[in-house]
């Protein structure tokens, strides 16, 4: 998927284990810089395990309903900079649900690149027919993931989800 300044690289096996090497490894299939702070948030090791074994377990190079690399193709005068991780957390439930995440280098964050990825995952979520509602988990500590939110048209749904938890709407 590519945006007005991004492009989105879905995840495949390789990519992950170029990863599990290294951020450098990663840099070099990616064609960009990987930033120090790489990687963001919740996207940490464990994830790049798990990801690792459904990709080995489902004998796939690549899956439905992925996560992507996030690159940003100008960004500071330099070309072609990782700036975050983003995707669904599996492919739509039997009601047309599907749970999208997003986690942005902490040097990347304010330059709209959050807001611009969530928009690239909605009309791919919604172009597909079996997808009726996009939806967002985070919580009261995360204002900045509320923002995006709002800013992205998720309405706020009070008591479903998690008890930490603020479960954001987008319906097709």
């Amino acid at each position: 998927m590519r945006t007005r300044r991004l492009e989105l690289v879905a995840m495949t096996l390789p990519l992950v284990e170029a990863e599990l090497v290294s951020s450098a490894q990663l840099g070099v299939h990616l064609e960009a810089t990987v930033p120090p702070a790489w990687p963001p948030g919740e996207y940490d090791r464990d994830a790049l395990e798990f990801f690792r074994r459904k990709f080995v377990e489902e004998g796939r190079s690549e899956l439905d309903w992925c996560s992507f690399y996030v690159i940003a193709r100008e960004h500071e005068g330099m070309q072609r900079v990782l700036v975050a991780a983003a995707g669904y957390h599996g492919p739509p439930d039997d009601a047309g649900d599907i749970e999208l995440g997003y986690s942005v280098v902490e040097d990347a964050r304010g330059r709209g690149y959050a807001i611009e990825t969530v928009l690239a995952l909605i009309e791919n979520a919604l172009a597909s027919p079996i997808v009726k509602r996009v939806v967002a988990n985070t919580s009261d500590a995360n204002p900045a993931s509320i923002a995006v939110l709002e800013k992205c048209g998720f309405v706020r749904k009070r008591g479903v989800g998690e008890p930490d938890s603020i479960r954001f709407e987008r319906m097709k």
